[in-house]
């Protein structure tokens, strides 16, 4: 599948569900151009990079990472840009590229609680070989907010609190009136599926506050502001109704 132009400087890769691959997306400055989200593997990058190749687009100088779970950083090892996280995302990462890549470690997090069988099944879907699994920490690392000029064009990343997870960063191009945001609008997989109506509240304010016309979510097409919010509304609705 080929990059998607939704304006003159962005693009993104649509999300695969077959093993779980997410959106991955690409902002073109005039002197440089950011990659959001690394991907799930070697594999996954190399798609998006034939696909960049493909409209003649230069490969990325940055990759931006949303948060640390595994499809959206596993591929950081084979990207051939500057890798920038936040703090909370490096942490992880650094954890990560600890663990060991065999069936019975894999088996052993599960029982631990340091992974859950959703992403381990993908895991196993997209590598056929454990081995070539490699975890690496970012090589820009940030907290709270960052502002990035890609030349005529500004990228702000910024540490939001969201239900899915503590580290998810937006990815805000201004100049754009687009952002893409990761999973931040998911449930909280690695803690019992939580979906944290707080936190959940939190992240409509801080849409609702920010200037956007196109939202990418890291796993289906690119809605909205006004559907972005709207859904967010509604699940919280859900959530108020089923804790009275």
């Amino acid at each position: 599948m080929a990059l998607t132009k939704v304006t003159e400087r962005i693009y993104y890769l649509i999300n695969d569900r077959e093993a779980d691959r997410p959106v991955l997306g690409y902002i073109k400055g005039d002197k440089y151009s950011l990659m959001v989200d690394a991907g799930n593997s070697k594999e996954h990058v190399k798609k998006f990079n034939d696909s960049i190749k493909k409209l003649n687009l230069k490969l990325p100088d940055y990759i931006a990472i949303t948060h640390w779970h595994w499809d959206h950083s596993y591929g950081m090892h084979a990207v051939t840009g500057k890798t920038i996280a936040c703090e909370i995302t490096n942490e992880q990462l650094e954890i990560m590229s600890k663990w060991q890549w065999t069936d019975e470690a894999m088996k052993k997090r599960l029982l631990t609680g340091e992974d859950i069988e959703f992403a381990d099944t993908n895991i196993r879907k997209e590598y056929k070989s454990l081995q070539d699994i490699k975890v690496i920490s970012a090589d820009i690392v940030f907290k709270n907010d960052l502002e990035i000029d890609l030349g005529g064009l500004t990228v702000i990343l910024k540490n939001i609190i969201a239900p899915h997870s503590e580290d998810s960063v937006i990815v805000y191009v201004p100049e754009e009136k687009v952002v893409f945001i990761g999973d931040a609008y998911g449930v909280d997989y690695y803690n019992n599926y939580k979906y944290d109506s707080l936190k959940l509240e939190e992240l409509i304010y801080t849409l609702e506050d920010l200037e956007f016309n196109i939202c990418f979510p890291g796993h289906s097409t690119p809605i909205n502001k006004t559907e972005i919010i709207e859904y967010l509304k509604s699940q919280h609705k859900k959530i108020c109704i089923n804790n009275d």
